[in-house]
């Protein structure tokens, strides 16, 4: 795909006046354009005499040659006095930040060559022009892209609907990424159009950790809304499978749990309570009783705990070294886990192990919803998901050590992303350090897990963790700290501050880091009938399944 000549290219919308490579560049607008057609975070692209410049808009403002003008306006009748100032006397000018610089149709031996970060700038007047579709094809890449590279439709660029901007899915997968926005921005639907790109593209393995119902099974739309969506099960019956901790839940929702899950007290750690410190009100000393009954008593620390009578907490905190009111404490917050069905005190050997079926699906490369029903209460989410992370990723360092072993395709394990929502609680500065979640953030790209974080509080979450975060999608966020979060590490934070302070509250997200070349604002792509039809291929009808039939055997 090549773009058009200079001269030939159209919706010419201004020229450069000003700028610098450090803080942007301005245009004059276009007395023909109106300026309420150019809105920040849209795309525009500068022509200059070997590169086109790949830009975003970033700012709008009207200016005026002699201030006298403005002291002096004309009257609102006054439209031929309107007209003759309007383009000399008054203007619009436009900030741009070059994102992207590509050799244009002079440099035709450099064509082919991909986009390269912005080095230098155009010269005075060049030509401003909005992006096209070719423009953003060429940027972005597209789902039927010519050298084979994965790419995920996930919307349209604000102002060019109907024109696909894409994520590239094998970068994707590299590392950790994140959806960011307040409640009611359309969070769970912007993971559920990645997630459904990562598993129609069998691009990576999920296990979804689905503290609402709201990922396997169909859903109420965000919001309170009575339309319901097909959940992924629906969508890839044969690559999904859902796990229940509530099988009465999952039923009453129309389909059974392909497992139900039990969590064994002798399974649990005391690294695995650390997160639930805050929900729980526990201090940092009942963690550390929970350490030396662990030395004490090893696996049955937990039931040695939860069986002891108050009376007997005295006796077993002299027995431990452990502090005794902070004991009691612990089994007090403990104790409401006992009268959960999924959670069971008895000894989990000669039981079926949930981390061993789940490896058995993720080796056949089905993606999992853990499904909590009734048990949406976040200390039991908080914890199930620890416990069920630490394990797996202890497995996933295992298997990726055969692998680097024997280096047989066959032992490598399967790229593998752990969804979570409310992931500050898992990560937040204090904790980050002491769980899975913060390790797999970290230093778990090696062993072939990564992260898909989801939350409305990202300025909660540990910076290191914020850092190694690789694409971020972020809806609507109205806290000046959550925005500075979301910009961690970002070139042109200046910039894409004003972008996300303008993102409307539904069906907009900007998308920025490893999967996408550059930033880029989106109208997101609708959760609807013609999403379903493209995840799923289009289905034969029953009078072409006969003439197939006919044409094989007759």
């Amino acid at each position: 795909m090549t773009s058009p000549l200079p001269n030939d290219r159209p919706n010419k919308i201004g020229v450069i006046t000003q700028g610098s490579l450090s803080k942007g560049l301005e245009m004059k607008l276009d007395a023909s354009v109106s300026i309420e057609s150019v809105m920040s975070g849209t795309f525009a692209v500068i022509q200059g005499k070997e590169y086109d410049f790949f830009s975003m808009i970033t700012d709008v403002r009207i200016d005026a040659s002699n201030e006298d003008i403005l002291l002096y306006p004309p009257a609102q009748d006054d439209v031929l006095l309107r007209e003759i100032l309007q383009g000399d006397a008054t203007y619009a000018t436009v900030s741009l930040k070059p994102m992207l610089m590509l050799p244009n149709q002079t440099n035709q031996e450099l064509l082919q060559e991909e986009a390269r970060s912005v080095k230098t700038i155009p010269s005075h007047f060049s030509l401003v022009a909005k992006a096209t579709e070719d423009d953003i094809a060429r940027i972005f890449g597209h789902e039927t892209h010519a050298d084979g590279t994965l790419y995920f439709h996930m919307g349209s660029p604000l102002g060019m609907d109907d024109i696909p901007v894409c994520i590239n899915l094998e970068r994707f997968v590299e590392r950790s990424n994140a959806v960011f926005g307040k409640t009611g921005t359309g969070k769970t639907f912007l993971t559920r159009l990645l997630l459904s790109g990562t598993i129609k593209n069998e691009r990576a393995v999920n296990l979804i950790f689905d503290m609402h119902s709201e990922y396997g099974l169909g859903a109420g739309q965000e919001g309170g809304g009575k339309q319901f969506v097909k959940g992924l099960k629906e969508l890839f019956p044969s690559k999904v499978a859902v796990f229940s901790l509530d099988p009465q839940s999952t039923r009453r929702r129309g389909a059974a749990a392909d497992h139900d899950v039990y969590l064994y007290a002798d399974q649990i750690l005391p690294e695995d309570i650390m997160p639930l410190r805050d929900t729980l009100s526990l201090n940092a000393t009942a963690a550390e009783s929970a350490f030396l009954v662990r030395q004490r008593y090893k696996n049955q620390w937990l039931q040695r705990i939860l069986d002891t009578d108050a009376a007997g907490i005295e006796a077993l905190a002299e027995e431990c070294g452990a502090n005794q009111s902070s004991l009691g404490a612990l089994k007090r917050k403990l104790a409401p886990f006992t009268q959960y069905d999924f959670f069971l005190t008895e000894p989990s050997k000669g039981k079926q192990d949930i981390i061993k079926t789940l490896l058995e699906y993720i080796d056949q490369g089905k993606s999992i919803v853990l499904e909590f029903g009734r048990y949406d209460a976040l200390k039991v989410y908080l914890l199930v998901a620890n416990v069920l992370t630490r394990r797996l990723r202890d497995a996933y360092e295992e298997k990726t050590s055969l692998y680097l072993q024997t280096r047989n395709e066959a032992d490598k394990p399967k790229p593998l992303i752990i969804t979570i929502e409310e992931a500050h609680k898992f990560l937040s500065p204090g904790i980050a350090r002491e769980t899975p979640f913060g390790k797999i953030a970290r230093e778990m790209r090696k062993f072939f897990v990564s992260l898909l974080v989801v939350d409305q509080r990202p300025s909660a979450i540990d910076e290191e963790v914020l850092s190694q975060i690789g694409t971020k999608l972020v809806a609507q966020l109205s806290d000046e700290k959550d925005i500075n979060a979301t910009l961690v590490g970002t070139s042109n934070a200046s910039g894409l501050r004003q972008v996300l302070s303008s993102l409307d509250s539904k069906q907009q997200a900007l998308a920025l880091g490893h999967a996408v070349p550059m930033p880029v604002v989106m109208k997101t792509r609708m959760y609807d009938d013609d999403f379903y039809k493209a995840m799923q291929g289009e289905q034969a009808s029953f009078e072409d399944t006969k003439d197939e039939i006919k044409g094989l055997f007759y």
